[in-house]
């Protein structure tokens, strides 16, 4: 039994994307980062930096803080959607960290310039937007010639969809218009049962077969 804490955001979503692939009994607490409940002495134990997600393998009492490091330790522990063999496995880690390293935290700069500073600073918002642009287009190419992002459908695409899939929405107002294999993928990757279910957490929508709400 995985006890997730979570939030509704994009690295909100990832654990929970995988959780309902692998088909894995959950339970989700909710942890409302905009009351500060990532702050409390409770969550701070089993997250470090205290930020969502994190979760508490039940069955040998690990806690796993940061989003790609819990795709990891789930893939690993269960055997699906990373491969054993080296350089594929290497590829594959090399997409999730590109999502890690680059696309959630450019993505959540412009996410913050445009919505949430104090002042309204046009350098920035160009800044952040140019090089989310810059990424899509390294995935897009990425993309041009392969169904998923590496090989088979793997955690680097579970990882990568719900910060990919906010591109277009209002908090970021980015276009996709010049990256058709982007769009495509986000069909494909979206169309999963699993992936819609994660993607309604915390919501009135959200049902799951797998998942207790704590």
């Amino acid at each position: 039994m995985i006890d997730l804490y979570a939030y509704a955001t994009p690295n909100g979503r990832k654990p929970v994307i995988l959780l309902e692939e692998l088909g894995l009994p959950y339970g989700v607490h909710k942890i409302d980062i905009g009351k500060g409940d990532q702050f409390s002495q409770d969550f701070l134990a089993i997250s470090p930096n205290n930020k969502i997600p994190a979760i508490v393998d039940r069955d040998n009492g690990l806690s796993v803080f940061e989003s790609g490091a819990i795709l990891l330790y789930l893939a690993e522990k269960y055997g699906k959607f990373l491969p054993t063999d080296l350089a594929a496995k290497t590829k594959v880690v090399a997409w999730l960290m590109f999502q890690m390293a680059s696309v959630g935290p450019m993505f959540g700069q412009l996410g913050h310039f445009r919505n949430a500073a104090p002042e309204k600073i046009d350098y920035a918002i160009a800044r952040y937007e140019q090089e989310d642009l810059r990424l899509l287009g390294v995935l897009n190419r990425q993309l041009e010639n392969n169904e998923f992002v590496v090989g088979d459908y793997s955690i680097a695409d579970m990882a990568l969809y719900p910060w990919i899939a906010a591109a277009t929405t209002p908090h970021l107002q980015l276009s996709l218009d010049d990256f058709p294999d982007v769009q495509r993928w986000l069909h494909t990757v979206g169309d999963r049962p699993a992936v819609q279910i994660g993607m309604k957490i915390f919501t009135p929508d959200f049902s799951s077969q797998y998942a207790k709400v704590l």
